[in-house]
């Protein structure tokens, strides 16, 4: 059985670009309810923490340079089947190949500046959410 919480970042280019407000109404509008919610600026050592399952991969120096550049919004969403759910409502990790009315087809620039993060299981939305957020933090 699907969980019902999900894991969300909005990225340091839609932040920077204005689009954190037009982002969360798009999750609202969805059905998601939103446990926990917070801006951040990661640190390089955060950002290579929390993507350290990508540490071998050839792109993971600049994943957590671009991640550090600046604040982004950490979020705990829930809903029946949230990270399916979220997953369509985010769109293809290539925004070029993401649906219309995605937020990533609206919103992100690049493959790198695609606007936010989804988890993208039960057992990483917890994992990730777990990063950011205390217990006492999810409401």
């Amino acid at each position: 059985m699907a969980n019902n919480k999900t894991f969300t970042m909005i990225k340091p280019d839609a932040f920077a670009d204005g689009h954190t407000g037009a982002i969360l109404k798009m999750i609202e509008e969805a059905g998601f309810k939103i446990k926990a919610i917070k801006t951040v600026k990661l640190s390089a050592e955060d950002a290579g923490k929390f993507y350290a399952v990508h540490s071998a991969r050839p792109f993971y120096g600049e994943l957590c340079a671009y991640m550090s550049k600046g604040p982004i919004v950490a979020a705990i969403l829930e809903k029946d089947n949230a990270v399916a759910d979220f997953r369509t409502l985010i769109g293809a990790t290539n925004p070029a190949d993401a649906a219309e009315g995605t937020i990533r087809k609206l919103f992100a620039k690049s493959l790198e500046a695609n606007a936010v993060h989804g988890s993208d299981s039960d057992e990483n939305a917890a994992i990730e959410g777990s990063f950011y957020f205390s217990e006492l933090e999810k409401i």
